[in-house]
């Protein structure tokens, strides 16, 4: 399974090894390491090193620790993007306006890949989102319908890289314009206006247009990220 280790930076190599287990399928999301003491014989290298190795991976976020239980890999890598990007956020001193310039970049093109992939089963769960969002006054709920919204047509891309970066950006929105989109809601012209562009960005997925969905999406987002900046 791995080979012994003969290296000055051990722990590096001891990375690597994991690392490449991963690349190869040897290991897979869920998958619990060996425990320490078997590292040890199998890598040949001391208990220092392995712990080292470990606690590297934990930081990098593709491992994580259970108490009793042992390390395994991660199975949702979420988190292990927000942290870094959020403390990148504060540090470069980004401006939400940049965050949110992101999220549209990236989700505009994640609406067309969404209509070429998306199915029956999640085509009907966002008309449902989009009739309750249509027809209920209460602010919050709809703040939440919009997060679903989005949250759905990022899954039917399919694409694992894109449904982690943007739940991140997702986050991180939440975290540092907390009531953004509850601003948006309160006013009831842009509350017409959000109805019509759900309703736009929908009919062009339920057709599987990849265009009209990019389109509509980008439609969409702008006026989101100008209500915001206007207020």
């Amino acid at each position: 399974m791995f080979t012994p280790v003969k290296n000055q930076k051990v722990y590096k190599v001891v990375i690597e090894q994991i690392k490449d287990m991963i690349k190869t399928g040897q290991l897979k999301k869920g998958d619990k390491l060996p425990p320490e003491r078997e590292l040890v014989e199998q890598l040949q290298v001391s208990r220092t090193s392995i712990r080292e190795a470990l606690r590297s991976l934990e930081i990098l976020g593709l491992i994580e620790s259970r108490q009793g239980e042992g390390n395994f890999i991660r199975e949702s890598f979420h988190q292990s993007l927000l942290e870094p990007l959020s403390i990148m956020f504060m540090l470069e001193e980004s401006s939400p306006k940049e965050v949110l310039e992101l999220r549209r970049v990236i989700e505009t093109e994640t609406a067309s890949l969404a209509a070429r992939h998306i199915n029956e089963e999640s085509l009907n769960e966002l008309h449902e989102i989009v009739s309750t969002f249509k027809n209920t006054t209460d602010e919050k709920l709809n703040t939440e319908l919009d997060q679903k919204f989005h949250s759905k047509i990022t899954e039917a891309s399919e694409n694992f890289l894109l449904i982690n970066i943007l739940n991140t950006i997702s986050s991180i929105i939440d975290s540092f314009i907390s009531d953004a989109r509850f601003r948006i809601m309160e006013n009831k012209d842009n509350r017409e206006t959000l109805i019509y562009q759900h309703e736009a960005v929908y009919k062009a997925l339920s057709s599987h247009d990849s265009n009209s969905a990019a389109e509509e999406m980008k439609k969409h987002l702008e006026f989101i990220n100008k209500t915001i900046f206007k207020q």
